[in-house]
């Protein structure tokens, strides 16, 4: 990222997954946002060692600020926290809130069940089957930059408003 000049926005934490991409991406000379609710500052401890660390007042908006500032959404393994905001970015597009690149990052078959329960849910019709191609899947790290760049550019400017 750091080589390509792709800022990372991110959510703020200086340990587990989302604190090795940080350190990384800032050991490259990259430009770092985290954004961190200011309840999950102490718990997640707040990277302070970034190019920029907002802390907001609640998780809806740490998520809209981090949405607002990102030009795609790279979903890489994580917790329940990463299955919310995964969950909320395809809703907004599904709104079409937005037609922001979103990837699923499916390093090991991680997001396999998730994939698979995606799938059920448009293939029993709780959703429209347009809905299982709001979003694409690579399965490596290194795939991620390259589908997004051969991804064709957002179709619907955002309706921030309707967040």
């Amino acid at each position: 990222m750091a080589k390509q000049g792709i800022r990372l926005v991110f959510g703020g934490g200086r340990v587990g997954l989302m604190g090795l991409l940080a350190d990384a991406v800032m050991a490259g000379g990259g430009e770092v946002i985290g954004v961190i609710p200011r309840h999950l500052e102490e718990v997640e401890v707040g990277h302070h060692a970034i190019t920029e660390l907002h802390v907001v007042d609640n998780m809806h908006l740490r998520k809209e600020m981090m949405f607002r500032m990102a030009d795609a959404i790279a979903v890489l393994p994580g917790g329940l926290g990463t299955l919310d905001e995964t969950f909320e970015m395809i809703t907004w597009r599904q709104l079409e809130l937005h037609d922001k690149p979103i990837l699923i990052v499916d390093v090991a078959g991680f997001w396999q069940p998730f994939l698979k329960l995606v799938n059920h849910i448009c293939d029993t019709g709780f959703a429209s089957p347009t809905a299982c191609e709001l979003f694409a899947t690579v399965t490596s790290v290194e795939e991620l930059l390259p589908t997004i760049h051969a991804l064709p550019e957002p179709r619907v400017t955002p309706f921030l408003d309707r967040l």
